[in-house]
């Protein structure tokens, strides 16, 4: 069976169980290509998106829809166009680096969904910056390749560059529409860089404009970790190895952060002869190498330039654009510094919001945003490692945050190796070291909500208390000037001014945030 008759029979794998579910998931693996892409070449992405529905169709459950997207990425050569959207499994993210999609599955599932619920071929348009290239074509899902039924090439007078993509598919759009606003809306809060244009299909437009022009750091890939390894890439390390002549050097040459006095004392410890050559090892001398990785205390911690998290600043400012966040209310971005999980390296950041302007947009209670490789994850919300970290590991009414309390809690997650549990991508497992490290980052951000409750809760107090001055003052003051037979009125100015001054004193020290620590298992 090939890889496309495979997720051809079994497409809920991926994300494709229904209708709705379907319509939402092509909207994200595109929309998620197109953003790799841009970000690869180092612009501000620019994605438009449009859904229509397709004419002349009777009333039923579901209907045909045309899905586009459109971006200003690297563009694919014309050669890999067909294997790209016609073979599953055919990428170019299999380096050890951060990426949002990693198996060379989501787009060209798009394409196969498509395929299989209308019969129509998929119509793709992409420049590296020369001729525009457009292909006509669909999958021989038996085959796992394309069936390319028209190649015609134009000229490109703009020297556009970038993909477009269009599928005919069925969809529920009606079920899946508030679903996949917030998705747009979230994914614009986690890369504020992107300007993201929807039509919907009643042509409403949606529009989500970049809020800096500032693009993180690209990740670069580096070497397996020697706590990540197992029998068989260390069989097709050796496999590919032509440098090393002996297992210090191939120790050296294969893994990261192994140097010659490492490399010797490791293998010293797993009774490897340094001057045996890699490929005359035996099986049993393989699965003692890593057997002993597991437990060698003296590798150094996982390379972190592989990763590119979002920045403190920069998620403040998505955070901040999309949720409307004022001067008035609570925000505290924090990113921790580097860990590791079975040999990957991860990082870990949170973000805390509250005020007046959270209460209005989400009402009571906690709300959370979980993200992994910048990828919102909107589905199984009470699973997963964030969800528990936020409403287990965290005791609130140490930051004086009650039932009703607005609070808005946001955790991104970025790694070579997110511990998904499912190809769909939607909620993270219960890993022990991320686990602690999204607890504290967590815990850190929230430090300064106490203090921020209790000042804006004295304000309020304050606010009433000027408001009743404000109320019965004038009627006092009425009262004592007739009981006094006097004819003018004395001056309340004055004791208005007195009695409000403690307002603005209190605003003042709002941004003053001293540090209260939980217990932790820091």
């Amino acid at each position: 069976m090939s890889p496309s008759d495979f997720f051809y029979r079994n497409r809920e794998i991926a994300g494709f169980s229904n209708p709705s579910r379907a319509t939402y998931t092509a909207v994200r693996e595109l929309l998620e290509n197109s953003l790799d892409a841009a970000e690869s070449l180092e612009v501000p992405p620019n994605i438009f998106l449009r859904i229509s529905e397709v004419a002349g169709q009777t009333e039923s459950e579901t209907k045909f829809y045309i899905m586009r997207v459109e971006d200003n990425g690297t563009g694919v050569p014309a050669d890999h166009i067909p294997s790209a959207f016609g073979q599953i499994f055919y990428g170019s993210k299999y380096e050890l680096k951060q990426a949002r999609g990693t198996f060379g599955l989501g787009g060209t599932m798009a394409v196969l969904y498509g395929q299989i619920t209308t019969h129509e071929p998929v119509k793709i348009e992409s420049s590296t910056g020369g001729d525009i290239h457009e292909f006509i074509m669909n999958i021989d899902i038996q085959n796992n390749r394309a069936n390319i039924f028209k190649h015609n090439i134009r000229q490109n007078p703009t020297g556009w560059r970038g993909t477009s993509i269009e599928i005919q598919m069925d969809g529920d759009y009606s079920r899946i529409m508030h679903r996949l606003i917030e998705y747009l809306k979230q994914t614009a809060m986690v890369v504020p860089y992107a300007d993201i244009t929807y039509i919907d299909p009643k042509g409403r437009l949606y529009k989500y404009e970049r809020g800096t022009d500032t693009l993180p750091p690209l990740p670069q890939p580096v070497r397996p970790h020697p706590h990540g390894i197992d029998v068989e890439m260390v069989k097709r390390l050796i496999s590919t190895d032509k440098k090393s002549r002996n297992m210090k050097s191939f120790m050296m040459e294969n893994f990261q952060g192994v140097g010659a006095i490492t490399a010797e004392k490791f293998l010293k410890s797993a009774d490897i002869n340094l001057k045996s050559k890699p490929k005359t090892l035996s099986s049993e001398e393989m699965v003692r190498i890593v057997r002993a990785t597991k437990d060698y205390e003296g590798f150094k911690r996982p390379i972190a330039s592989c990763l590119s998290p979002i920045g403190v600043e920069l998620f403040e400012t998505g955070i901040s654009k999309e949720l409307g966040i004022s001067e008035d209310d609570y925000l505290k971005v924090v990113t921790r510094k580097p860990s590791t999980y079975l040999g990957y390296p991860f990082i870990v950041e949170a973000a805390v919001a509250a005020g007046n302007t959270i209460r209005k947009s989400h009402g009571p209670g906690i709300h959370i945003y979980r993200f992994a490789n910048r990828i919102p994850l909107l589905f199984d919300e009470g699973s997963g490692v964030i969800w528990k970290a936020a409403h287990k590991n965290i005791n609130w009414k140490t930051y004086s945050v009650e039932k009703d309390t607005s609070i808005v809690i946001a955790v991104h997650v970025c790694s070579t190796k997110i511990p998904y549990k499912s190809v769909g991508k939607e909620f993270m497992a219960d890993q022990p070291n991320v686990e602690k490290e999204v607890t504290n980052a967590i815990r850190e951000a929230a430090r300064g909500v106490r203090s921020y409750i209790s000042k804006r809760t004295r304000i309020q107090r304050e606010k009433r208390r000027l408001n009743i001055f404000n109320n019965y003052l004038p009627v006092i003051a009425q009262f004592a000037t007739r009981l006094s037979e006097k004819e003018e009125m004395p001056d309340i100015t004055p004791l208005l001014t007195a009695v409000s001054t403690v307002i603005p004193e209190e605003k003042s020290t709002l941004a003053e945030v001293p540090q209260i620590v939980e217990e932790s298992s820091e």
